[in-house]
């Protein structure tokens, strides 16, 4: 018996097979045909028992020549407990890794950590492959959409590549004889690393539309304003955990200068990847009270400490039988401040992230039209802590109409308006979050250029802000009278808060004396 290599893996096959890279070929192999490889030159005594298991990256590979069954059956007797299960080789992060409040104390703490343990299996940075459902692409016209790939600059081609036989490792993709194409682009991460990505525009171009509806971030906060304890889960890949349904696998086709791949589980970038993964989401938390998901981040948010413990146990519960996996050093466990789509929640109030604010104030000044649109989309986002954001805004968003010239001409008002709407946010602005068993009061204003609305709720004897609105006047309606204005606002105030308003008495508020 004669071992060579190491030789690395390129891809899990089934459940017991895989394929490793000789360099001038690939060959699949048995998991008992191959043994894990320990590098020599590193000391034993530097070694870990559970993390060399991660830091093994190559196997030493027998000859592909055929085996006698005794030999075989010898083999498999004596690596018995040294078999190749991939995860394990490419895992970097465990239950130990989740961020469990400070806060808590001693006995609250090892309570957590009981339930991390009971299901450290479905804490990895590995992405699981769900059981909840899968992704179908429906197309109107079958005739196959092929491009040629998109040059990527020689510094980058190698951690692309590794970006590849990692996806190839997890079994994300495979390589395909599809007759689709679309090309591969390179973007980075926040980190710095590179992510592969697939330009799917002309496919989904051709997509039926999926009109599964995206969860309402309003909706949710709503609900959490007198919550004490929460809880933030974000699963590993979230889309890589839904495979692709075997029909509709050729069409996520992609080419790069290495070859030609196929996706087996749901890639980014799909029309109707997030309708999928809003529908999966759906299915493993429905009944849950005190429960929500946006996206790939699960809330789960209590007043007491006991039903808490019982709700994260739920969830990681349904995340099991599900298959699926939750990210480690993502989850946050028991904490009275989280954060949560771009806010921090908690003890009643909601603000914007720091580190979005601070995007916010070195945003430069914008010179093109585009630039602008970006600016206002960034600060738009927390359009809801700034009074009268829409009548602050109209000089910039003026620059943006038909007819305006690409290069933005820059004067008084453009900076005044730019200079105030990164003040204003810079102020830490935070509002209350709503109380729908309270009264509300609605107070309006009018102006030349615009209509706002403060909702209000009162908190200790002190009415505390919930949440702005702005409207931009359009030109048939700044010929209105300073009246008719303030009507207006008072209509449009009433109907933009409508979800919080309807059915309920509330109190409104208007400046206008006359």
């Amino acid at each position: 018996m004669q071992w060579k290599g190491p030789f690395p893996i390129v891809e899990k096959v089934g459940t017991m097979n895989y394929k490793i890279d000789f360099g001038h070929r690939v060959k699949t192999f048995h998991a008992n045909l191959l043994k894990k490889y320990n590098r020599r030159e590193v000391a034993a005594t530097m070694f870990d028992p559970i993390q060399s298991m991660y830091e093994v990256v190559c196997t030493s590979v027998l000859e592909d020549e055929p085996q006698e069954e005794s030999g075989i059956s010898e083999l498999k007797s004596f690596f018995t407990d040294d078999l190749i299960h991939l995860p394990p080789m490419f895992q970097k992060e465990r239950s130990t890794d989740v961020n469990i409040s400070g806060q808590l104390g001693k006995t609250k703490t090892q309570q957590v950590q009981q339930i991390l343990t009971e299901f450290e299996d479905s804490l990895t940075d590995l992405p699981g492959k769900t059981k909840l459902g899968e992704h179908v692409i429906k197309v109107s016209d079958t005739t196959p959409i092929r491009s040629k790939p998109y040059p990527i600059p020689h510094a980058l081609r190698d951690d692309i590549r590794k970006e590849i036989q990692s996806m190839l490792r997890m079994g994300v993709i495979s390589h395909s004889k599809s007759p689709y194409a679309c090309p591969l682009v390179a973007l980075k991460k926040p980190d710095g690393s590179l992510r592969a990505c697939c330009d799917t525009r002309k496919i989904n171009m051709i997509t039926e539309f999926d009109a599964e509806p995206v969860p309402d971030q309003e909706e949710i906060f709503a609900k959490l304003s007198k919550d004490c304890y929460f809880s933030k889960i974000d699963l590993s890949k979230g889309y890589w955990q839904i495979p692709m349904a075997k029909e509709s696998k050729p069409l996520t086709a992609f080419v790069t200068h290495d070859g030609l791949y196929e996706f087996n589980m749901m890639p980014f970038g799909l029309v109707n990847s997030g309708a999928t993964f809003n529908r999966v989401m759906r299915k493993l938390l429905k009944g849950i009270e005190n429960v929500h998901s946006y996206v790939d981040d699960i809330l789960i948010h209590t007043q007491t400490w006991e039903e808490h413990l019982q709700r994260v146990k739920e969830v990681f519960t349904r995340i099991k039988k599900a298959n699926l996996t939750a990210r480690p050093t993502k989850c946050f466990i028991g904490y009275n401040e989280v954060e949560f789509l771009g806010h921090i929640i908690g003890e009643g109030r909601v603000k914007p992230k720091p580190d979005k604010i601070k995007a916010i104030q070195q945003a430069e000044r914008p010179t093109t039209k585009t630039q602008v649109r970006s600016f206002l989309g960034l600060v738009g986002y927390y359009r809801k802590f700034v009074p009268n954001f829409a009548a602050v805004a109209v000089p910039l968003t003026n620059c943006t109409k038909k007819g305006e010239p690409n290069v933005i001409r820059w004067g008084e008002s453009q900076e005044q308006a730019f200079q105030t709407l990164k003040s204003k946010l810079a102020s830490s602005p935070i509002l209350q979050l709503p109380d729908l068993h309270r009264e509300f009061t609605l107070r309006t204003d009018a102006s030349d250029t615009g209509v706002g609305a403060i909702l209000l709720q009162e908190f200790a004897g002190e009415k505390f802000p919930v949440a702005y609105a702005s409207k931009k006047l359009n030109k048939s309606q700044m010929r209105y009278s300073v009246m008719e204005r303030e009507c207006l606002a008072v209509v449009w105030a009433v109907l933009k808060f409508e979800p919080y308003l309807y059915g309920k008495e509330f109190v409104i508020e208007t400046d206008h004396h006359h």
